[in-house]
This record gives structure tokens, C-alpha cells and sequence, in this order.
């Protein structure tokens, strides 16, 4: 079979959330599947470590794909001419995007429609193009999979899909994540904070992720409780952060905020190994793979109880209300505080971690595929 794959957020050095999840998915699926040849379609040159096999083609087809007209022009004009140039069998899109104008079977991974709940969180040419294309999307897609219980309802509610057609393939988490000794947890704290221990949040820096209220809640932690402690931010920032830089520049301890932009997966680990707690409180999401990090790493873990993260966390998390700044910093507090706590939080996390790999997120994306070529066999 001819299976043809959006690869565009394969960026080698530069993969967020769905970019990993296509990384590590893809590298176990067309290594297990030599039978199969697998077209990877790249909107931009490609590194060759990211094909993987010897039963990868890679295609590059532009223009890239930075803007909603050229994600048009890319999916609904360039992408039925590629599909029918291959005469692929199947189109996996790990993004959730597909080609209307294509009527090749099509498996998408729609991760969550956090746009359809918070549409102010994106600029508004991008909120109009999923809001319009998504529930088209998963009409048209011959089978759907979704990361979490909570997106794949959603999913259902929101669209009206028949729940049958979408599949729960949950998140994994890299085994580049562990624990670090208490000689290295300095050494990290030494270069990161000079040695202080810390808070740390991991994502994207836009306002779905809360950080603005974390950056008050942090702000409150410090009037409360005197002590060294200090909060590191790990992510690129992206769009609508006006509110996050001036609440940063409004703050008395602001020189106890420590941003470190995009980590490496070696450094990441080291950051997130090394403190204290991860800090997780974003107003929505559909998984959360941070929280899977930190239970690798033998971190406790204080989350929203928003969304998907009570199903991810389970009973590994302090939970917390994301829109109180003082609902956050009392669960900072309590982290700090509380006799036991974080033992028995990182305690919970190491029963629960193995849940989420890797292997079982691509062997479960499998079952999906499988399931759309023997739909069209």
C-alpha cells in the first residue's frame, strides 16, 4: 500500500507538541511496516534523519505552510495533485488538516478544538480557518483519532460525529526523561537558577497557556511565602503575549522569573529533572504531555482541572482553578509546605507514567490506519 503522510511540522530542531507526536509515531510505524511505503510530503527541505526507513519517499511541495492562505493553497490545491501523482492508497494527517478536494481515504489526528472554546486565543484569520475547515475535517476524514477521552468527546459533541469512526490513541512521553542524581539536581539548579530551587513551566508561551496568571500566582507565592524559590518558563513564544509581558514587567519579584526559550531534549530533561514542581495550568488541553515528562522525571506535578489534565494526571497532581491566581499559588504553597506531599505525589506519577509511551501511542495509530485500508480494501 501507498500511504502518504503530512509531514509538514517535521522540522528537525523545531517540534512542538503535534511535531513530536509525528516524530515518534511515524519513526516506530514505518520501521514496523517495511510492507508498506510511506510518502512523506514536506511544505519545506527536509533533514534526512527524519525518514526514517528505507520505505520512505519523501516529497517537497511548497509554498510553506506559515499563513491560512497558504495553508489553503498548500491542502486544497497542491495536495490532490500530490495524492493522485503517488495514486496513494491513504492519507494520514497527524495535524488534523486534510484536502476536501481529495477523495483518497484519509485518516486525521485531531489532537483538540481548543479554538471552538477559545476562539480569542488565536489571531483572527486563524480562528476563522479552523472554525470553518475543522468540522468539515472530521466529516469528511474516513476515520478519526484523538489523544485523550476528553478531546475524543468533545470531538463527537461539538461536530456530531458518530462516536465509532474516531479512536483514543493517547500521548507517550520520550525515554530521554528521568530522574537526575541529587549531585546533578544541583549542578542543573547552580546553572539554571543559581542553585535556587524552582517552579517550571513547559509549552508554548500563548495565552491558551495561562501564563499570565502563573506569572501572578507565582508573584502571590513570593508576598506569602519568603523564600529563594523562583519560576522557569521553557517555550518559544508565539502570539498574543501582551498580556503575559505586562504582567512580567508590572511584577516586584520579576528578577526571580528565569525565561530559557526552546530547551533541546537533553536540557529539557535536566530543567524539568531539577525542579522542584511543573507548573501546568493552562485554560485548555487536550493532553498535556508535560505532565507525562515530569512523571518520568520523578517531578510532582500542580495542574489545572480543566479539560483533559485530571484524565492524564489522575491522582499524581494538585489540581487547581486556572482563572484564580490564588487558587494557583495555593497549590504552589501546598507543594512547598505540606509534610509528604511531594513524595506522594511523585510516588502516584511513577504508577501511573507507564500508561503513556510511545510504542503504544503508534501501535494504537496503527489499529486506525489498519482499520481505514481494510474500510477500502
Amino acid at each position: 500500500m501507498k500511504i502518504a503522510v503530512n509531514t509538514r511540522l517535521l522540522l528537525n530542531g523545531k517540534l512542538d507538541g503535534i511535531g513530536w507526536f509525528t516524530y515518534e509515531t511515524l519513526r516506530r510505524i514505518v520501521s514496523a511496516h517495511p510492507e508498506h511505503t510511506f510518502y512523506f510530503i514536506f511544505d519545506r527541505p527536509y533533514s534526512k534523519e527524519l525518514l526514517f526507513s528505507d520505505n520512505v519517499v519523501p516529497i517537497v511541495k511548497g509554498p510553506p505552510t506559515r499563513h491560512p492562505l497558504l495553508w489553503y493553497i498548500w491542502f486544497e490545491i497542491r495536495m490532490p495533485a500530490i495524492l493522485k501523482n503517488i495514486g496513494a492508497d491513504l492519507f494520514l494527517s497527524t495535524d488534523g488538516f486534510l484536502s476536501l478536494r481529495s477523495r483518497i481515504p484519509s485518516c486525521a489526528v485531531i489532537h483538540d478544538i481548543n479554538f471552538e472554546h477559545r476562539p480569542k486565543d488565536l489571531p483572527w484569520v486563524s480562528r476563522i480557518y479552523y472554525r470553518h475547515f475543522y468540522p468539515r475535517y472530521a466529516e469528511a476524514a474516513t476515520r478519526l483519532a484523538t489523544v485523550s477521552e476528553y478531546s475524543r468527546r468533545d470531538i463527537i459533541n461539538t461536530y456530531e460525529i458518530d462516536e465509532s469512526k474516531i479512536d483514543l490513541v493517547y500521548n507517550g512521553a520520550s525515554s530521554k526523561f528521568f530522574p537526575l542524581s541529587a549531585e546533578k539536581v544541583e549542578e542543573v539548579r547552580t546553572r539554571i537558577t543559581g542553585g535556587a530551587p524552582y517552579f517550571i513551566f513547559v509549552g508554548s508561551l500563548h495565552p491558551r497557556k495561562n501564563i499570565t496568571n502563573l506569572l501572578r500566582a507565582f508573584e502571590l507565592f513570593k508576598e506569602e511565602y519568603k523564600s529563594p524559590f523562583k519560576l522557569v518558563l521553557v517555550g518559544k513564544k508565539f502570539f498574543l503575549t501582551k498580556s503575559m509581558e505586562e504582567q512580567y514587567e508590572k511584577m516586584v519579584y520579576k528578577s526571580d522569573v528565569v525565561f530559557t526559550g526552546r530547551l533541546s531534549s537533553e536540557d529539557l530533561n535536566e530543567a524539568l529533572a531539577a525542579s522542584w514542581a511543573l507548573t501546568f495550568v493552562p485554560y485548555f488541553e487536550g493532553f498535556g504531555i508535560p505532565l507525562v515528562e515530569a512523571m518520568k522525571c520523578d517531578i510532582p506535578i500542580v495542574a489545572s482541572k480543566v479539560t483533559s489534565l485530571p484524565e492524564i494526571a489522575g491522582d499524581a497532581a494538585i489540581y487547581v482553578e486556572p482563572e484564580s491566581p490564588g487558587s494557583i499559588r495555593d497549590g504552589m504553597v501546598r507543594i512547598v509546605k505540606e509534610k509528604g506531599l511531594r513524595d506522594k505525589l511523585v510516588s502516584l506519577g511513577r504508577k501511573r507514567r507507564d500508561r503513556y509511551s510511545w510504542d503504544n501511542t503508534a501501535n494504537e495509530l496503527w489499529k486506525t490506519i489498519e482499520r481505514v485500508l481494510d474500510q477500502n480494501a
